[in-house]
């Protein structure tokens, strides 16, 4: 409850950076397709299916440290 009292006006949220969720998306995604790239890797004799995911890894990683890099 605010008080009608106060001169000050009630502090309030700050806004929120555009993009604000895209780096802990990349960051899932990066690790979900490590992960399925090393499980696949071992498990399924297919190197492609295992490639597909590393590929989408090393975009993820690429794509984050350009995520830093713009927003530093």
């Amino acid at each position: 409850m605010t008080d009608p009292y106060r001169i000050a006006e009630a502090p309030t949220a700050a806004p929120r950076k555009p993009g604000a969720l895209l780096r802990p998306l990349l960051w899932l995604v990066l690790f979900v397709s490590a992960a399925a790239d090393a499980v696949l890797s071992t498990a399924v004799g297919d190197p492609w299916v295992s490639s597909a995911f590393g590929l989408v890894a090393l975009a993820c990683a690429a794509a984050l440290i350009v995520h830093h890099r713009r927003h530093r």
